[in-house]
């Protein structure tokens, strides 16, 4: 996406918060001092500095909270403090993260994440992880580390967030697949849309790749061989998009997803954002109905919790048709938001890269 977003003060992440909180915790050990700010390192190797808002420490022990700063277009979760807690154990090479008070519990499938499991995503996970690794070998050739991530007004917020309807219980959860967050609004985020377009037009191409955002990007990278400011992340605005496509008379347009979003534009959304639709699961049942599933798979649909989970349903019973059918409605429904003038090739992804599903002319 094109970087000018009219001077729009970016923020980061709760994984961010939960990283540098982490880091700073273990370096007041190893170093026994207070740490005011800490560089982390972010999924796609580039350093944040962020202030750590409290830091206390002994021998063995840390707390350490950072203050989450959403930027200029924040979330229900600004201003919230997330706090670590750092052990050192004697399980030589072993961390272990987990959520505390405020932070969610997954309680359905089809989220990624086990159930029971504390709510903290993969890509923080991983963050963490790296981050912790980097400054703390030393220590892990003797003793182990155990991290638990808290949010005291997290119970508070949780049900202002998505989490509840999904299935996460008891708090918010620890998100951010880049570590920043990006100003969302509908005026900013349709501007860069069509700035990024316009810088695809200016240098003269005529093909477009629509992602859903920044992992359904890298994974499109690896089959469309074009120039990166032919990639455009749609986000949640996918009607939008392929409307601003017609307009500025692109020839081709890639339609790259993961189920969740393409799920909702296959029944015809035009605006995918979490809060402003729901996933229809009478459609996906209806859908995995004409794919030949049977009767008992269907009903099970019908009370999945996500579109992920639905997935899900669908490659345990091998219901080998319906990626298919997912694109063939997303590639009817984005043909008719841009009156046919825009030739579509429709990818759907599974969440390692692969592709499932595809539709083009």
């Amino acid at each position: 996406m094109v970087e000018d977003r009219k001077n729009l003060r970016t923020g980061y992440t709760t994984g961010s918060c939960a990283t540098a909180g982490a880091k700073a915790g273990l370096l007041s050990i190893l170093n026994q001092k207070k740490y005011e700010e800490i560089e982390i390192k972010l999924p796609k190797g580039k350093f944040l500095k962020i202030p750590i808002h409290s830091c206390e420490f002994s021998e063995n022990f840390a707390k350490c909270s950072v203050i989450k700063d959403g930027g200029d277009d924040p979330d229900v979760t600004h201003g919230a403090e997330i706090i670590v807690e750092v052990n050192l154990s004697d399980k030589k090479d072993f961390i272990d993260i987990d959520g505390g008070e405020g932070v969610g519990r997954v309680t359905k499938p089809g989220l990624g994440l086990e159930i029971g499991q504390a709510a903290i995503n993969p890509v923080p996970k991983k963050m963490i992880l790296e981050n912790i690794r980097e400054v703390g070998n030393e220590i892990l050739e003797k003793r182990g580390i155990n991290i638990l991530v808290s949010v005291p007004t997290g119970k508070e917020l949780g049900p202002k967030t998505d989490n509840p309807r999904i299935g996460i219980q008891g708090g918010i959860s620890i998100l951010g697949t880049s570590g920043i967050v990006i100003p969302f609004s509908t005026a900013s985020y349709a501007a860069s849309i069509r700035q990024n377009l316009d810088v695809a037009v200016a240098m003269k191409e005529q093909t477009v790749v629509l992602t859903t955002g920044g992992r359904s990007e890298d994974f499109a990278k690896n089959i469309v061989d074009l120039p990166t400011h032919c990639f455009v992340q749609m986000g949640d605005f996918s009607g939008y998009t392929i409307q601003q496509c017609a307009k500025k008379n692109i020839k081709k347009a890639y339609v790259v997803g993961f189920i969740g979003k393409l799920a909702k534009m296959a029944a015809g959304v035009k605006q995918t954002h979490v809060k402003g639709s729901k996933v229809d699961m009478l459609f996906l049942a209806d859908l995995a109905r004409q794919a030949g599933a049977k009767t008992e798979v269907i009903e099970s649909i019908k009370k999945a919790n996500t579109a992920r989970h639905v997935l899900e349903i669908i490659q345990e019973n091998q219901i080998e048709k319906f990626p298919q059918l997912v694109c063939n409605e997303v590639y009817n429904q984005m043909s008719k938001h841009a009156d046919g003038k825009v030739p579509l090739d429709v990818i759907l992804f599974d969440f390692d890269g692969n592709v499932l599903g595809r539709k083009s002319e």
